[in-house]
């Protein structure tokens, strides 16, 4: 069995689908963390899919960078911010107080980011985190909108394990979240009973049966 910890804000379920439908490493065990490289530094899960920057990952693990995310700021739903569509700068809210934002090394606080969230759903501020988390903690009273400025780091999710405890379904999930299909002859195929064996091998001879007496169906000759 697989474990894997996934970051707040990530939605990896399809590939979790995928995974338990396409390969045979007896399942797979999911932990939803706010902070999921700390599972797997303390060696419970074998992979994570962890939000970076992060200082914890030095040259012991691999890391495969799946996507960028693009920095959002939540707003209070009743505030002027929520109307102007889908894009705010950060000139527009300069007169806001500030209870969250991105630290300059891009690391990510999400229990920080919730508690300001709260705050922002008392009609009091602002928050700037990735806009992809901001969507999945923010509350009917709050707004997630695109922010657009350089100066606020972009963060990625990547998936995160040890070097020194690598295996064939963690190569298998990340051919999965990298889009890798089921024909994929590097993925371990679930074992099929001898029943369904014989099923498919009955199947292909009617299908080659039935090719066959098509081709022997004489043709009618033409009448003068």
């Amino acid at each position: 069995m697989l474990r894997l910890a996934f970051a707040t804000g990530t939605e990896p379920g399809k590939w979790f689908r995928r995974f338990e439908e396409n390969t045979a490493h007896g399942g797979l065990y999911t932990v939803d963390a706010d902070d999921a490289l700390a599972p797997l530094v303390a060696g419970e899960v074998d992979l994570a899919l962890a939000r970076l920057p992060d200082p914890r990952v030095d040259d012991t693990f691999h890391v495969v960078r799946l996507y960028k995310e693009a920095p959002g700021i939540a707003v209070p739903k009743d505030s002027v911010y929520a109307e102007v569509g889908e894009e705010l700068a950060l000139a527009d809210v300069a007169d806001e107080h500030l209870n969250y934002r991105v630290a300059d090394s891009g690391l990510v606080d999400v229990p920080a980011v919730r508690d300001a969230l709260q705050v922002v759903a008392a009609n009091v501020g602002i928050a700037i985190a990735p806009r992809p988390l901001l969507k999945v903690l923010s509350k009917k009273q709050v707004v997630p909108l695109g922010l657009k400025d350089e100066s606020v780091p972009v963060t990625e999710i990547a998936l995160v394990w040890r070097k020194d405890e690598d295996g064939e379904a963690i190569q298998d999930f990340v051919g999965v979240a990298k889009g890798r299909t089921a024909r994929s002859s590097r993925q371990e195929k679930p074992k099929r009973s001898a029943r369904e064996k014989a099923k498919a091998k009955q199947a292909r001879r009617n299908v080659n049966n039935s090719l066959q007496k098509k081709k022997k169906v004489p043709k009618q000759r033409k009448r003068r």
